[in-house]
């Protein structure tokens, strides 16, 4: 006796009995098991945190899963993160190029889609494989600050607040109750270290906490400084137990 998905899951181009494209459903997967990422839009700008995995000997002097794509936009990863970096790279590309074609910067919505037209483009080809990644896109245009997420399926959709990853269901959950789009960007940066600490029960290793910023007054993406980061993620700690 075969299972239901035998056969349908060997080729990504093929849709089962019951309308499911397995691979795609594979690499969604994927993402889910990856470390978490979350994105927030509040007035005074976006922030984007990741927790992230850092061996004992490991650098972490780098962000291994927030990108800036320009001035204006960052983007986190949560997923098969050297599929991240192509997909980055294909923003990057796109943002110098709306540059020097229309001698602007490029919109948060555009960049997002665009990474969403290569994910699905990977979901109807033979002899290729669905992106495993799902992408934050964040920043803030000239009029307002924008959030979008993208996962390997191509849809791309806008948020106020949204978590991807590992424990996303209960980071997503945290923001519906605690979200508030006219907070102080402050709150915003802590909202989101609350969200990776509700994940870990409390428990996270300042170290593999990264935050960058983008806030509406300078529009430039600031990622925060380790002792930042640790001053923070503590005393929250802190609040947490207690």
């Amino acid at each position: 006796m075969f299972a239901p998905s035998a056969g349908y899951d060997r080729a990504l181009t093929i849709f089962s009995p019951d309308g499911r494209l397995y691979q795609v459903e594979y690499a969604i997967e994927t993402v889910r098991r990856g470390t978490i990422a979350i994105g927030i839009k509040v007035n005074g700008g976006v922030v984007l945190a990741v927790e992230e995995r850092i061996k004992k000997l490991q650098s972490s002097r780098l962000s291994q899963k927030i990108f800036q794509v320009d001035d204006h936009i960052g983007i986190a990863a949560a997923g098969y993160v050297p599929d991240a970096r192509v997909m980055v790279d294909s923003a990057r590309t796109l943002a110098q190029n709306n540059r020097l074609l229309y001698d602007e910067e490029v919109e948060v919505e555009t960049i997002s889609r665009k990474l969403g037209d290569l994910a699905q483009q990977y979901t109807q080809y033979a002899g290729v494989r669905p992106f495993g990644v799902s992408l934050i896109i964040a920043g803030v245009d000239k009029e307002a600050p924008a959030l979008y997420s993208t996962d390997p399926s191509g849809t791309y959709l806008e948020y106020n607040a949204i978590a991807i990853g590992g424990g996303s269901d209960a980071a997503n959950e945290y923001l519906e109750q605690n979200y508030k789009g006219d907070a102080p960007f402050e709150e915003a940066v802590d909202l989101a270290l609350k969200c990776i600490l509700k994940v870990n029960e409390g428990k996270v290793d300042p170290v593999n906490v990264k935050v960058a910023t983008i806030d509406s007054a300078s529009r430039a993406m600031k990622m925060l400084s380790k002792e930042e980061v640790t001053a923070k993620v503590e005393n929250l700690a802190k609040e947490w137990q207690a």
